[in-house]
C-alpha cells in the first residue's frame, strides 16, 4: 500500500483531473486524493510562458456569460479577465491561402456557400430542441451528418472546423447526439461564435491553466499526485483499493472516476 500518513484510509480518491470536484469535497472536510496521469494539471487548458510574449493559451482559453462556475473559481483566486480584442482582423487560412476578415463577418465566399453554412448552423440548433431521434443520432457520426446535409466544400470545411475546435476530435469520432447536446449546453451556435455576450467574450489575465494550478496548490502537493495513471480499481467487502500502473496502491472509501 502507498505510505500516506501511515497508510491512511482516504475518504475519496479522484481518478483523473477532477480538481473542481476534489476542491468541493475537501472544503466539506473530507480527506481527498487526486491521482493525475499527466505530469501537470489543467487537462485541455495549457498556458505556455515566454519572455518575449509573456504567455499564450494553447488549449481552452475563452470564457463568457453563463459560464458561471469557472468565473466564480477565477474570482475566488483573484484571477482577472480581459475583453477579447475585436479591433484587429481575423486571419482565415485554408489550403495554403490566407484571408483577412472582420469578426462580424465571414471569409469571402459565394452565395451558395453562405447559404450552405447558414443552413447547417440553423439545422443543428433546431435538431438540438428534439429528443425523439436520440437513438438514431447516437448511431450517426458528425461526418455522416455532413455527407448528408452539407453541400459545398466550403461548408464542409467550416463544419469540420466547428467540430475540431469544440470537440477537439475529428467528425468521424463524434456522434451527432453528443454534438447536439454540446451545442445545446453552450446556449446554441450563436453564443458559441459570438464575442460580445458570447463564448468568446473574455480571456483570463495570465492564462486559463492557472485556475487548475491554483486549485492544486490549495489542495496541496500531497493531495494531488502527478504521473499516477490508474490501472485498476478493486472493490471487496473490505473496501476499495485503487492501483496505478506502477503498482502503487491507495485505500479509499469511495473512488470518483
Amino acid at each position: 500500500m502507498h505510505d500516506m500518513e501511515g497508510n491512511k484510509l482516504m475518504d475519496v480518491i479522484v481518478v483523473g483531473a477532477g480538481l473542481a470536484a476534489a476542491k468541493l469535497l475537501h472544503e466539506t472536510g473530507l480527506d481527498v486524493l487526486v491521482l493525475e496521469a499527466r505530469d501537470r494539471v489543467g487537462g485541455r487548458t495549457l498556458t505556455e510562458h515566454n519572455s518575449n510574449v509573456g504567455y499564450v493559451d494553447l488549449g481552452g482559453a475563452f470564457v463568457g456569460p453563463t459560464q458561471n462556475r469557472v468565473l466564480r473559481l477565477a474570482d475566488e483566486f483573484g484571477i482577472k479577465t480581459h475583453l477579447t480584442n475585436e479591433d484587429e482582423d481575423i486571419v482565415y487560412y485554408s489550403q495554403g491561402k490566407s484571408e483577412r476578415y472582420r469578426s462580424d463577418s465571414y471569409p469571402a465566399c459565394g452565395f451558395l456557400e453562405l447559404l450552405d453554412m447558414n443552413n447547417f448552423l440553423r439545422l443543428i440548433d433546431k435538431m438540438g430542441e428534439e429528443a425523439q431521434h436520440a437513438k438514431e443520432w447516437d448511431q450517426m457520426t458528425m461526418q455522416q451528418f455532413f455527407d448528408k446535409h452539407v453541400w459545398t466544400n466550403f461548408g464542409r470545411g467550416f463544419a469540420k472546423g466547428l467540430v475540431n475546435i469544440n470537440a477537439t476530435s475529428e467528425p468521424c469520432e463524434v456522434s451527432v447526439l453528443w454534438f447536439l447536446w454540446y451545442i445545446k449546453c453552450c446556449g446554441g451556435q450563436k453564443r458559441i461564435f459570438s464575442t460580445t455576450n458570447g463564448g468568446q467574450e473574455r480571456k483570463f489575465v495570465g492564462g486559463s491553466q492557472q485556475i487548475s494550478q491554483r486549485i492544486a496548490e490549495k489542495l496541496g502537493k500531497d493531495r494531488v499526485l502527478l504521473g499516477h495513471p490508474v490501472g485498476h480499481i478493486n472493490q471487496t467487502v473490505e473496501g476499495v483499493t485503487v492501483s496505478d500502473i506502477d503498482g502503487q496502491k491507495f485505500r479509499v472509501t469511495e473512488p470518483c472516476v
